[in-house]
């Protein structure tokens, strides 16, 4: 039985095209071309931040967001940035009696900035809030402590296999695996995007449906 909902935020609740549009002017790179080699880091199964290293060896993002937000360029997004079914998803959710909690790997600024939304849910937390991130088994250990329901009655939202789906359902959380952003599309096809998720969606608006349908299927 599905009682909690917990969404990533990246590429889940929230479209980081601007993100990554803006990082790469920051660099001085095209954004087609930083999106190329984005894209390229990820098919490899490296560490996005590997992308920075490939225009500017030595790039440290924490120091760089820093440097940002001295010449007032810090990292900011708004209701426009968030995919067109996020908040309607967190509030039937929360409708239907569900728990709905947000947590992912964020910074304090972004964490502000999703609070200043003030989207429909009963928890938001980031990984630096926790100083723990993911696929960190602790960050879903305190996903678990937040909740008021047991690890197997919960359902992570995730785009990723790797930071998302993988190291949820390995703590016992049950997972959803949307496809969509860069890490949906390219890891789509590995075999573990069917084997691994509890429910595979292309939309959010797809999950008060299944979740109800997995929960019937549970009594």
């Amino acid at each position: 039985m599905i009682r909690a909902v917990v969404f990533d935020v990246g590429e889940c609740l929230v479209n980081e095209t601007r993100e990554y549009g803006t990082w790469a002017d920051w660099l001085g790179v095209p954004r087609h071309t930083f999106s190329a080699m984005f894209g390229a880091v990820i098919a490899r199964g490296l560490d996005y931040r590997e992308t920075f290293q490939v225009f500017a060896p030595g790039f440290d993002l924490t120091e760089e967001r820093e440097k940002r937000a001295a010449v007032g360029q810090a990292e900011w997004f708004g209701e426009d940035d968030l995919y067109p079914d996020a908040r309607p998803t967190l509030a039937k959710l929360r409708e239907s009696g569900l728990w709905v909690g947000i947590a992912g790997n964020q910074t304090v600024r972004a964490g502000g900035i999703l609070r200043d939304l003030k989207l429909p849910c009963d928890m938001l937390a980031t990984s630096d809030d926790w100083e723990v991130a993911k696929p960190d088994p602790a960050f879903f250990g305190a996903v678990v402590r937040e909740a008021p329901c047991e690890a197997g009655e919960i359902l992570y939202v995730g785009d990723r296999l790797d930071n998302d789906i993988r190291p949820a359902a390995a703590v016992g959380l049950k997972t959803a695996l949307i496809r969509r952003g860069p890490w949906g599309i390219i890891q789509q096809d590995d075999p573990e995007a069917d084997r691994l998720p509890t429910m595979r969606i292309d939309s959010l608006t797809e999950l008060p449906g299944r979740i109800e349908e997995f929960n019937a299927s549970e009594r």
